[in-house]
């Protein structure tokens, strides 16, 4: 079977940078199970594994427009420290969510001065390339339940 939309997709991946310095893996962890079609992945490696089939390995390379998108130095922001809560204490490289009119956002604690913090809400891989190992290892049907609830259920995916 191949990959094809609302198929069920199990990849061991690599991500790395331009540097050549590992994002994040799958080794040692169990497959990555997703949903083929419903935006579990970026759109760029998504579409790359279209029509893959098991034992295909590939090689992506993804632009930040098919990415995490590019940075927006907007939405990089200096606050008062006393606009934060009090606990836990700011430091750098923490994150937290923020209601905003768009609904949640996830920003990163870049910078802490005496009375100021310097807050990030990008995607920490936001306007950066993306380098993707791929190794297809099992492509199935999605059940009716995976496919109202948009997620795996089961082995390598999302337990109820």
């Amino acid at each position: 079977m191949q990959i094809t939309k609302n198929a069920v997709a199990s990849i061991e991946y690599t991500l790395k940078n331009d540097d050549g310095e590992v994002i994040d893996t799958s080794t040692g962890r169990a497959p990555l199970a997703y949903v083929h079609g419903k935006g579990s992945l970026v759109p760029g490696l998504e579409s790359q594994l279209e029509g893959k089939a098991p034992g295909d390995k590939l090689e992506v390379r993804v632009a930040p427009e098919e990415g995490y998108g590019p940075r927006h130095e907007a939405m990089v922001q200096t606050v008062a420290r006393e606009q934060l809560p009090p606990e836990p204490e700011p430091q750098t490289g923490m994150q937290f969510q923020a209601q905003t009119e768009q609904g949640p956002l996830v920003l990163t604690v870049v910078d802490v001065a005496e009375d100021k913090v310097t807050l990030d809400g990008n995607h920490p891989l936001a306007g950066m390339a993306l380098n993707f190992e791929v190794n297809v290892v099992d492509v199935r049907e999605a059940t009716p339940e995976e496919l109202e609830h948009g997620h795996v259920h089961g082995p390598g995916g999302h337990q109820h």
